[in-house]
């Protein structure tokens, strides 16, 4: 299934059909990429729980990265990250490939 990109989304973005946003795109419209060190990482899973988008993947019990197709990079990840640990860094766009 080809995914739509963000001129798709309806007026107002309700998208009325239960698990249709995996049909968009929305890691397009992000100007910010979550990034992780999985070497700082304690897996205390908050950037899984407080994820709007269900883009932290998790394999094993373990957070392994972010599904960027639908990641929109609002930065919550990095926000509810421990101060302490801060294994999460917001980076822009163009600065290239990230873990995930």
């Amino acid at each position: 299934m080809k995914k739509k990109g963000w001129k798709e989304v309806p007026i107002g973005g309700v998208l009325k059909d239960k698990g249709s946003s995996v049909a968009y795109n929305s890691g397009s419209w992000r100007s910010f990429r979550p990034v992780i060190d999985l070497e700082k990482c304690i897996n205390c899973m908050f950037c899984w729980v407080y994820c709007p988008d269900s883009s932290v993947i998790i394999k094993g019990g373990l957070v392994a990265g972010f599904d960027l197709e639908h990641c929109k990079g609002c930065g919550i990840c990095a926000k509810e990250c421990p101060p302490k640990v801060t294994a999460i860094t917001m980076e822009p766009e163009s600065k290239g490939p990230v873990c995930g």
